[in-house]
């Protein structure tokens, strides 16, 4: 990669990074691209380079961070009865690295545009096939069951995070 291609590379990820920010403190709606290119200290129009609509930029954002996650859930090392608390460290260490990211995933489904429903609907379904097969891999009982659990887990600390209202965690802080 040469320097000039390097030096693009991370004003893309710039701003993907200021986006993600944005969007999960101020919503879709309420995040222009005009705010996202001031955070990254670029033009709109060069937003517009990467990204042809706030859409398209908010639904790049989504796909990394659903990609991170899916990654994290199918990376971790552990035997079956440590699988579930290993996988939920590792949502936790999401949530410490890439907090602005990992609270958009968890709430993007909410956004009402059609393509980022859908969007939302086809990503959390292949989370949930990639921890259901980690459950099942491991010899886990009922491991569709143990799947949602595990969801539902995930979207209460995250309602937790939003609200800063820790007490709906009945297991502890996760920090």
């Amino acid at each position: 990669m040469s320097p000039k291609d390097e030096v693009i590379a991370n004003r893309k990820d710039q701003i993907l990074q200021c986006a993600a920010a944005l969007f999960a403190d101020q919503g879709y709606y309420k995040t222009t691209t005009a705010h996202v290119a001031s955070a990254a200290g670029v033009t709109q129009p060069y937003v517009f380079h990467f990204f042809k609509s706030k859409e398209q930029l908010y639904l790049t954002v989504l796909e990394h961070a659903f990609e991170r996650m899916r990654l994290a859930f199918s990376t971790v090392d552990a035997p079956p009865a440590e699988l579930s608390h290993r996988m939920g460290s590792a949502f936790n260490d999401l949530m410490a690295t890439h907090r602005s990211e990992m609270l958009l995933l968890m709430q993007c489904f909410t956004t009402p545009e059609p393509e980022v429903r859908q969007f939302s609907r086809d990503k959390f379904s292949l989370i949930y096939d990639t921890i259901k097969a980690r459950y099942e891999q491991a010899g886990i009982p009922n491991p569709a069951h143990e799947t949602s659990m595990f969801i539902s887990c995930g979207m209460i600390i995250t309602l937790a995070e939003v609200l800063s209202l820790p007490k709906l965690i009945p297991w502890g802080d996760i920090r």
